[in-house]
């Protein structure tokens, strides 16, 4: 899948237009969301930014972190839901416990190959997530996307798109050992995003038109103008 996706060339189109694309797609794991997707962008784009005023680049991650769902749309190859969205977790050693549905890995031939069922697998500790391989999913594909596109966003908001939806790290604390050191510091700031991903969701609806120039000056500030996807 990085294979194909990595050649970003399915689409070219800017942020903003992305964000507009993404009301086409429904999230079947997300059990509390009857509103666009792009309300669920904004309202936690602008819960950061009422907590955090200084750090626009948060607000940009808020806004930007789950575009990566438009691999749901017939343009994009229309992906499953399970590729797409969900939990993601490491590939090349053991599944922890923590990962929703563990059990059913035992019918993942992984689960019984000695190369990649240990702790470490066929990793080194403290070799930094970013030479671990992770499940594919919209985290990875959002993240491939603006760092071959060159984004300027600091290391710590592409972290938060990449390892968001990584709940055996961030939430029960699993797969520490393969963390370096950059990786811990970053990891504090997607504990602060996660709070906002999750709770932001409101019936209170952003006045899209309203907020939109301050978004599309972060876009301007982070991003080029069109994008490859």
């Amino acid at each position: 899948m990085r294979g194909e996706y990595g050649k970003l060339d399915k689409v070219e189109m800017s942020l903003w237009e992305c964000c507009e694309l993404l009301n086409n797609v429904v999230d079947e794991s997300d059990p509390d969301l009857d509103e666009p997707q792009i309300q669920h962008l904004l309202q936690t784009a602008e819960a950061i930014r009422r907590d955090y005023p200084n750090e626009d680049w948060l607000h940009l991650t808020g806004l930007i972190h789950d575009l990566g769902k438009v691999l749901l749309l017939p343009s994009f190859g229309e992906l499953p839901q399970w590729a797409v969205v969900g939990d993601t977790f490491p590939v090349g050693c053991a599944f922890d416990e923590s990962i929703v549905h563990h059990k059913y890995f035992n019918e993942n031939p992984d689960y019984s190959n000695h190369a990649y069922n240990t702790k470490l697998g066929v990793y080194e500790k403290g070799c930094g997530l970013d030479k671990v391989s992770m499940s594919w999913g919209h985290d990875d594909y959002m993240y491939l996307v603006a760092k071959e596109n060159k984004s300027t966003l600091p290391s710590a908001g592409l972290f938060i798109i990449r390892y968001h939806s990584f709940y055996a790290l961030h939430k029960s604390g699993a797969y520490k050992h393969l963390m370096n050191e950059e990786d811990e510091e970053n990891l504090k700031w997607l504990h602060v995003f996660n709070k906002y991903d999750l709770y932001s969701k409101s019936k209170v609806r952003v006045d899209v038109e309203k907020v939109k120039p301050y978004y599309l000056s972060l876009i301007q500030k982070y991003f080029p103008e069109k994008l490859r996807w």
